[in-house]
């Protein structure tokens, strides 16, 4: 160990871990840079506490998680954190790095459950009609909020999309999300035009004889990053007097909500979100009996 107990040898293993998440099961950059970050708490605790962080006892762990605690981290972010662990340390015994996995017996602390935020159908319109499609910036927003309602895409999905992942005959977009895995989603006629028409009117002007394949690109003519798309949603939230809580996932939170109540199955809606477990399609079961609730209370004589 280095000074004040660092353990260097955690830390490159941690670097290797980070990079087998990349170049082996494929995550993207801002999932692996979430996943360093996780594990950077942990080795700066271990370094801070000066114990072996290689091998850590059940107990020590405990006490991980209690600092996390006392520093009033949410239940989320601990899990969170916990769930990074586990990863690493099984990475860590298949690697035959450590011989314990003392992360795995950790209980997570319980999160409260609630239900994500959605828009309505009427939140959507306003959102649509804030874009100035008189512009080329204009109009690139608009085709950017219509393809979010029209395939639940993650933000980070649509701002990997290029030129060729849009099938304009079959009227479907490809999107590859978590692990690099694809997806094919349909798009209804009236986004699909809406794209069509930014591709034709709107890009060329914006690239600025640049080249590129991004589908959506910035007034200077780069291709638009997930962050920037967010910013981008942000600012037509604000203009529309939506609450300004609401993120580019509320589309998505939306776009399956909207499907379950319009009688989709939980397989289909979980196909076209990319989920890998049906366990957190789920969630929006639970939000479309909400929304039939609420409807129940305002309508029935006696609610």
């Amino acid at each position: 160990m280095g000074e004040k107990g660092r353990d260097s040898r955690l830390e490159e293993l941690v670097d290797r871990y980070c990079s087998w998440l990349s170049d082996v099961r494929g995550l993207s950059a801002n999932t692996v840079r979430s996943y360093r970050a996780d594990l950077g708490s942990y080795v700066s605790w271990a370094s801070r506490a000066g114990l072996e962080g290689l091998a850590p006892t059940h107990r020590e762990l405990r006490s991980y998680l209690a600092d996390l605690g006392r520093a009033r981290y949410s239940s989320k972010t601990v899990n969170r954190r916990l769930s990074a662990l586990r990863g690493f340390f099984r990475w860590l015994v298949r690697e035959g790095a450590c011989e314990d996995e003392a992360a795995s017996a950790l209980a997570s602390p319980k999160v409260a459950r609630t239900l994500p935020k959605v828009m309505s159908d009427a939140d959507a319109l306003r959102l649509f009609s804030s874009c100035d499609v008189s512009t080329a910036a204009g109009l690139r927003d608009r085709a950017f909020l219509e393809l979010l309602y029209a395939t639940g895409a993650r933000v980070s999905e649509v701002s990997s999309l290029t030129l060729g992942d849009v099938d304009w005959g079959d009227a479907h977009v490809s999107l590859f999300g978590k692990g690099s895995k694809e997806r094919i989603v349909p798009v209804y006629r009236r986004a699909l035009d809406w794209l069509a028409r930014y591709v034709d009117e709107a890009r060329p002007s914006l690239l600025r004889q640049r080249e590129t394949d991004a589908l959506f690109v910035s007034t200077r003519g780069n291709p638009m990053s997930a962050d920037a798309l967010r910013t981008c949603f942000e600012r037509h939230v604000a203009l529309s007097g939506l609450d300004p809580t609401l993120t580019p996932h509320a589309m998505r939170h939306t776009f399956a909500t909207e499907l379950l109540d319009g009688g989709a199955d939980l397989r289909s809606v979980q196909e076209l979100l990319g989920h890998e477990s049906l366990s957190t399609t789920q969630i929006y079961t639970h939000l479309s009996v909400e929304r039939l609730r609420q409807v129940a209370a305002r309508a029935h004589p006696r609610s």
